[in-house]
């Protein structure tokens, strides 16, 4: 049987949405006591319990709007006036929504591939760097992800892709780059953005519209010249350009 902590862990590296429910304190007679857990699930289902009857019932149903609106909060119940429940006491109930770890595919074992997966890897992403070439990934260190050392084609077929999937291309071939934005566009994203000068990106666009890959609007959300703007030189500075614009969709994303 899995523990409640690895329940936890499970659902922040999948794309299921669930809150967590946590008694932190009590007055008077009450049926859990401070600590006591719950998850909620997206579908109203639950793992644990913080006391049954009509306090959970109604804790469930505060949870769904807490995923709702994606912001913790915290509510105390009484047990007698508001649920009519024998208890005669308080409960004070945090309830969190669970963020879901986002991946991270980074197309692209470069200088600055290699450096975007070292920082981002740091910051909570959960990091996939893919390549063909295997002696790119013998010239430095091991690095704390994972590797796929295949053809994009080949690697995006083995790839999950859902609303957590943030998508960063950068390989050594232009062509390479333009093919791997047409697949990976139509599945399933929460951020795309490929590495370029304007010639390359303007290029790109053209190409993308004559061939009816994207519309000018799908088109207009993909993040190219990739990163935020600063004064980018080295392969470390423009991944940290890139990294920043991650950031700052993970948690504008994370707000909403």
């Amino acid at each position: 049987m899995r523990s409640f902590y690895q329940k936890l862990i499970d659902i922040e590296n999948s794309s299921q949405k669930a809150a967590l429910c946590t008694i932190i304190s009590t007055q008077g007679s009450a049926p859990r006591k401070t600590g006591a857990k719950m998850l909620v699930y997206q579908n109203g289902t639950i793992d644990g319990t913080i006391g049954g009857g009509s306090l959970e019932k109604k804790v469930i149903e505060d949870a769904l709007e807490v995923l709702k609106v994606n912001t913790a909060k915290v509510i105390t119940y009484n047990l007698v006036s508001e649920l009519a429940m024998c208890c005669g006491g308080t409960v004070e109930i945090f309830i969190e929504p669970i963020m879901n770890r986002k991946k991270l595919y980074i197309f692209g074992a470069g200088h600055t591939g290699k450096a975007l997966a070292r920082f981002s890897s740091e910051l909570d992403f959960d990091v996939t760097l893919i390549d063909e070439r295997y002696d790119i990934f013998e010239t430095e260190g091991v690095l704390e992800c994972s590797l796929i050392k295949e053809h994009h084609t080949s690697a995006i077929e083995q790839l999950e892709f859902d609303e957590n999937t943030f998508i960063v291309i950068l390989t050594y071939n232009h062509a390479y780059d333009r093919e791997i934005l047409a697949l990976t566009s139509q599945l399933p994203h929460q951020y795309i953005g490929m590495i370029g000068s304007e010639r390359k990106v303007a290029v790109a666009k053209k190409n993308i519209i004559a061939s009816n890959i994207l519309t000018q609007e799908e088109l207009d959300k993909i993040d190219m010249p990739i990163g935020t703007e600063i004064e980018a030189i080295t392969p470390q500075e423009i991944a940290i350009s890139i990294l920043a614009k991650l950031i700052d969709v993970r948690n504008k994303k994370q707000e909403l």
